[in-house]
């Protein structure tokens, strides 16, 4: 189960915010080392590094399991609480006020900012306002900080005010950066995932359509089944009209075949992938594409060859919907051209037309349910949507080139079979 929209910032800020506690927790062992053997300060070691010790040791409470009363951002907010108090021992027994690392107060208010809720950055602010605030009655001096200048135009105290800022710079920037950057992308994830389960809406929906005609049409197709039977029967017997028994028999088939038709729809509730996935090679799979003037097959060197394991008859009504398609956006006298080439473990069937091409903003839009470039009346704006969600379901793509005035491109790429050999490597 995924958490609730508050916790997703800290959950998401919980990695980052173990490493900065540990370099915290590092920093202050390598900065008391080095005052005690470089600067010469003579500073109570022991307690500091135990406050370190602290640290990094309730790193574990963010690390391990959720505790369930506690939630990833009181967890967050408690650490940090923990990292406030922390840092104001190490400044009370270096200096208080006039060590110039007391800037680190503000880290975690951005932090918290960043990821917290309003009220616990406003509770973190004036917790470190207070704890800022005791420095100045209670705290170790350090003698070395507490001088501002300097004979030689040098003194400990700017060029530790200098670090201080350039470390707080620092940690605001990486940390504060990489947590939106995170958030960010998380959110990117939940908008996919939200079009993905509309788009998976929309296709139900259409199930739902499909199914209910299906039927529907079952009794007025009975009906015109059972009348042009009895009008054959007329023209056979009584009329002797050859001609109407014959358009009888004629609108009789095409009865029986949308009934066939009406009947896959009812047993595979429109779902193509109904159908069990068969070898077949390329040549194979467009072999029902009739050849004529206005339509031309190319395949390159080797591709007809390709080896590919699909819903054949799934696949073969999506290039045929994708053809006619094309066609109808041809000019008149324009061609079709199918071309089949294979790049690396993908096989791309492009079917290119000769019509006025596509505007960015409707290439942008095409595959949408009810969207169409045909003129009312002449399409539903169904027929890229069902075969995009066709070739999602497979593992392929259906990708739109266009341009006005150029025609219009579209490339449906499919999964070639593990274990095909590609022509070209044939010896």
């Amino acid at each position: 189960m995924s958490p609730p929209i508050p916790e997703v910032a800290p959950l998401i800020a919980l990695p980052w915010i173990v490493r900065l506690r540990y370099g915290l927790a590092a920093a202050v062992t390598g900065m008391v080392g080095a005052a005690q053997s470089v600067l010469q300060i003579d500073l109570p070691w022991a307690p500091m590094l135990a406050l370190a010790g602290v640290i990094a040791g309730s790193n574990l409470l963010l690390r391990g399991q959720r505790v369930p009363w506690l939630s990833n951002a009181n967890r967050v907010a408690l650490a940090f609480v923990l990292d406030l108090l922390c840092l104001t021992g190490l400044l009370m027994l270096s200096g208080g006020p006039s060590n110039p690392f007391s800037l680190l107060y503000l880290v975690h208010i951005t932090l918290s900012a960043t990821i917290l809720t309003k009220r616990w950055t406003w509770f973190l602010g004036i917790l470190a306002t207070l704890l800022f605030g005791i420095l100045f009655l209670v705290h170790r001096p350090v003698p070395a900080l507490e001088v501002h200048g300097h004979p030689a135009g040098w003194s400990l105290h700017l060029a530790g005010m200098w670090a201080a800022f350039a470390v707080a710079a620092f940690l605001v920037a990486l940390f504060s950066g990489k947590i939106s950057e995170l958030i960010r992308v998380h959110e990117e994830s939940l908008h996919a995932i939200q079009s993905e389960l509309a788009r998976k809406d929309r296709l139900a929906s259409l199930v739902t359509l499909a199914a209910g005609a299906a039927h529907e049409l079952g009794t007025p197709l009975g009906t015109i089944a059972v009348v042009s039977k009895d009008l054959e029967h007329y023209a056979t017997r009584y009329a002797r009209d050859a001609a109407l028994a014959e358009d009888c028999r004629l609108i009789r088939a095409e009865v029986d075949r949308c009934e066939r038709i009406l009947a896959e729809m009812s047993l595979r509730g429109a779902e193509p992938l109904g159908e069990t996935p068969g070898r077949t090679t390329a040549a194979g799979l467009l072999s029902d594409l009739a050849e004529g003037e206005n339509l031309s097959v190319e395949f390159e060197e080797g591709a007809g060859d390709t080896e590919l394991v699909v819903p054949r008859r799934a696949i073969r009504q999506a290039v045929a919907a994708l053809v006619k398609n094309a066609l109808e956006a041809s000019e008149p006298g324009g061609g079709v051209r199918v071309k089949v080439r294979r790049s690396g473990a993908q096989l791309a069937i492009e079917i290119s037309d000769q019509g006025h091409g596509m505007t960015p903003d409707e290439l942008r839009r095409v595959g949408e349910p009810f969207f169409t470039t045909k003129p009312p009346g002449q399409g539903m704006g169904l027929g890229v949507f069902l075969v995009r969600a066709l070739a999602e379901r497979v593992g392929a793509s259906l990708v739109y080139t266009s341009a006005p005035g150029t025609g219009t491109t579209a490339s449906l790429r499919l999964q070639v079979a593990e274990g095909a050999v590609h022509a070209g490597s044939r010896t």
